[in-house]
């Protein structure tokens, strides 16, 4: 049985759950996400000049400096606008229908906020002490830029709960009674897209982290009735691998530290990678146990 703050929850999809609703839904979402990204591009030609452009392009496909970080995360406005303009448009409900209950999304963003920061916090300092840091971005720097990058990453991480944990999971929980098809497809097509072959043969110890996490945001969605558990959770991890210690070779230009292994490492990255599975489902005990 699904809980019952979670029937509520995806009563407004009830209304208009035709699949080929839902497919158009994504191309509408997937244009627009796309169309908000060229535009960021054209703007940024005036900006850069022609003798830098195209070198400045390049770099977005490893994002190491602050510039192209704040422009990566910036893009994901295009997705959450695309997201709030398909679902009325398409399915004729209010898109703040998208975020749950107002209270209890509020509730349940800064509860898991509060919760999650001294664990983080505690692993940042357990890491520290096993595998020490390599400094990345000057402090002073990336001070200026902190308040910036935070509120970006909270529409980065926001966009990409609209879509998943919101928009797809309500959708096909209001067509299909099976768990497997609206808490699992949605988790399938968030981990496919962390898809990095530069990690080598650490990609399935990463992609299996980010299908952990999917089912887990899932599940708080459906027990809370609500986006903000999973919301919560997803900032101040982001907040944590994006702007305090990021893996080298990944999105480090806003980051304060970097590992000391990259993502192909053979040696310690798979450890890494492996604790991580573990403190997920961790901490998404701990959360679950807060609703």
């Amino acid at each position: 049985m699904r809980a019952p703050l979670f029937e509520a929850y995806i009563e407004p999809a009830r209304l208009y759950p035709e699949l080929w609703r839902l497919f158009l839904g994504i191309g509408v979402i997937v244009l627009i996400y796309a169309g908000v990204f060229a535009l960021m591009l054209v703007g940024a030609y005036p900006v850069l000049g022609p003798l830098n452009y195209f070198g400045w392009m390049q770099g977005l496909t490893q994002p190491a400096t602050p510039g192209h970080t704040l422009f990566i995360l910036a893009s994901f406005l295009g997705m959450g606008l695309a997201v709030l303009i398909a679902t009325p448009a398409l399915h004729y409900r209010e898109p703040s229908s998208l975020f749950g209950p107002f209270r209890d999304t509020i509730r349940g963003f800064f509860v898991s906020i509060a919760a999650l920061i001294p664990v983080y916090a505690l692993l940042l300092l357990l890491g520290q002490l096993v595998t020490p840091l390599e400094p990345n971005l000057d402090p002073g720097q990336w001070l200026r830029l902190l308040p910036l990058a935070v509120i970006l990453v909270l529409v980065q991480t926001g966009s990409e709960e609209l879509l998943f944990r919101g928009y797809l999971q309500q959708q096909l929980a209001a067509r299909f009674a099976w768990r497997a098809v609206w808490m699992g497809v949605p988790a399938l097509i968030f981990t496919a897209l962390h898809f990095n072959p530069m990690a080598g043969g650490n990609l399935v110890f990463i992609l299996l982290g980010v299908l952990a996490f999917a089912l887990a945001a899932a599940d708080l969605t459906e027990k809370s009735g609500s986006l903000g558990f999973a919301m919560g959770w997803h900032f101040i991890n982001n907040c944590s691998s994006l702007l305090l210690v990021s893996v080298k070779g990944t999105i480090t230009g806003l980051a304060l530290y970097v590992t000391p292994f990259d993502l192909s490492d053979t040696a310690m990255a798979p450890v890494s990678f492996g604790l991580d599975i573990l403190l997920i489902l961790a901490m998404w005990r701990l959360l679950r146990a807060l609703i």
